[in-house]
């Protein structure tokens, strides 16, 4: 028998789909503070947060009459009719967001606008409790026993170290994705974040990933032009970008904010991600904060419960935008890995700025056939000599195929090459690429295939079964772009191999060559091609007062 629910069902179904767990409470208190202009919030846990969650604020606070209105349902100061879901630009509704959590748990409000006396608001079971209180202009709220009668959500939660780890999650985005409020965050009594609202990306980097990510990124700020339904609208993205030798095993580490509000939207990181495109090393993602601003109409965040994910009028088009800022932006930073000697392991080996890089660059020796020795003014350049040619061949492949496509020989007689049934129908799905770069095939029969012309980039020819490899990376690559991987394939291949002895002049050539790449500091792959050591590592190393001859 279908019936109508009761006024007290309803309010605690509603509760369930915004509080689901610690973490929703705090990405709830958060953004009421946020909203309320604070720049400053801590956020004091016990346990796994359904002991105790405290968050304290120094925004506008509230007065009396509407401190009271904030716990009851479908109260808020941000919206006055529907329209206005399609134009606010705050991040959540005090009014919607206070009774929810109330309802699930015993809730405390303290709050003033400034006044010589405040208002403290206690809800418990359900009713509310008025009284003045004192405190300086700003909010608190403490929310204690969640789910205490709601003993199936209780057990549904992950152990207390995860559920606090989800939380801790929540201030991390907020704290990167703006530093210019400090956050604090305490459990059990002890801090285990702080950063110092500066209002620099850098800082709240340091903060949060310490020095060695914060010392090897660079801020950005861009904006792009993007087209929906015959509107053209100017997409805001700043951040912080970790250059590529700061990575993780996950896209975690990828914070997003969409208009002020931390999401973790899976399109808008794997933009990020594919903004750096070959810098990445495989199967390592990059870490950095990236913020995203357009119109509110351009937006939707209402689409996810949790709020982790938003719908973009044109989802391709913002991502689009996304990446081409991060890629952008890392095309005009000092990319080159930096590292330590063994003699003076505190001493890190800091990148130069790339303007000086291969202005004056001589060779002056190798190493087991595989490293170049180059002299820069006064810094050690070790240049990988295949991470480079593979560098070098990328990037005049790319630049090969943009027109009239890559010279092939012909192959007499012909090669039989044979391809698994997947790699085969990716060949037919991709034929047109890979003959654009200089493969000619024919069919031979099943899943065997003749080879009758290779590719001969810079004029090494290909080996006729490397056709294999080319469509075993396109199978395996998670780009969007196949011809992309292939080209990665042919620049590897013909490219120098350790252990081949070159010539002076041909090891002067390769890294002239590799100063005039667009990106020289990675392979295709995202591995380094050159390390810096600078003069005065040597000299701390062998305890010398200059470089000079003493």
């Amino acid at each position: 028998m279908i019936h109508q629910l009761d006024r007290e069902t309803r309010a605690k179904i509603a509760a369930g789909e915004v509080v689901t767990r610690p973490a929703s409470v705090v990405v709830e208190l958060v953004e009421n503070a946020l909203d309320a202009g604070a720049e400053t919030v801590e956020i004091d846990v016990g346990g796994d947060g359904t002991e105790r969650i405290r968050v304290v604020d120094d925004g506008h606070g509230m007065s009396e009459s509407d401190a009271e209105l904030a716990v009851g349902r479908h109260t808020t100061s941000k919206l006055s009719d529907a329209a206005d879901l399609e134009t606010v630009e705050t991040l959540g509704f005090r009014g919607e967001a206070l009774p929810s959590i109330a309802a699930v748990a015993r809730l405390e409000l303290t709050t003033n606008t400034g006044t010589p006396r405040g208002t403290r608001v206690v809800v418990e079971d359900g009713e509310p409790t008025v009284s003045p209180a004192g405190r300086a202009r700003g909010t608190t709220v403490e929310v204690t026993d969640l789910f205490a009668d709601r003993p199936a959500r209780k057990k549904a939660l992950a152990s207390a170290k995860t559920e606090f780890a989800r939380l801790s999650g929540v201030v991390t985005r907020y704290a990167l994705t703006r530093p210019d409020v400090r956050f604090v965050l305490r459990h059990d009594g002890h801090e285990t974040l702080t950063t110092p609202g500066t209002d620099r990306f850098s800082d709240a980097m340091l903060a949060v990933y310490g020095r060695d990510a914060a010392s090897h990124a660079s801020t950005f700020d861009a904006s792009q032009q993007v087209t929906a339904a015959g509107e053209t609208v100017t997409v805001g993205i700043d951040g912080l970008l970790c250059y590529p030798d700061v990575t993780r095993a996950r896209r975690d580490h990828v914070h997003v904010s969409v208009n002020g509000r931390a999401v973790a939207d899976a399109r808008v990181k794997r933009a990020v991600a594919d903004g750096y495109g070959t810098l990445l090393p495989d199967g390592r993602e990059p870490l950095g904060v990236v913020r995203v601003s357009l119109p509110p109409a351009w937006v939707d965040h209402n689409v996810h419960p949790a709020k982790e994910n938003v719908e973009f009028r044109d989802t391709d088009a913002v991502a689009t935008a996304v990446e081409a800022s991060v890629r952008d932006a890392l095309s005009t930073a000092d990319l080159r890995r930096s590292g330590e000697l063994s003699m003076d392991l505190d001493t890190s080996l800091h990148p130069v700025e790339a303007s000086s890089v291969f202005d004056d660059v001589r060779v002056i020796g190798r190493f087991r056939r595989l490293y170049l020795l180059c002299e820069a003014g006064d810094e050690l350049l070790v240049v990988d000599q295949h991470a480079a040619h593979e560098r070098v061949n990328y990037e005049r492949l790319q630049a090969a195929t943009k027109s009239a496509g890559i010279d092939s020989v012909p192959i007499d007689p012909p090669a039989s090459v044979s391809l698994t049934s997947t790699d085969a129908a990716l060949l037919e799905a991709n034929r047109g690429v890979v003959e654009n770069l200089g493969f000619r095939i024919d069919e031979f029969g099943g899943d065997t295939y003749r080879v009758e012309a290779v590719p001969a980039p810079l004029g090494r020819p290909f080996a006729p079964d490397a056709l294999a490899d080319v469509v075993a990376d396109v199978a395996a690559g998670d780009t969007t772009d196949p011809r992309d991987e292939v080209l990665k394939e042919l620049a590897c291949h013909p490219s120098i191999k350790a252990g081949d002895d070159l010539s002076d002049e041909d090891a002067t050539r390769l890294v002239e060559r590799l100063g005039s790449c667009e990106t020289p500091y990675t392979c295709p792959h995202g591995r380094p091609t050159i390390l810096a050591i600078d003069e005065s590592t040597f000299v701390r190393g062998f305890g010398r007062r200059s470089g000079r001859q003493e």
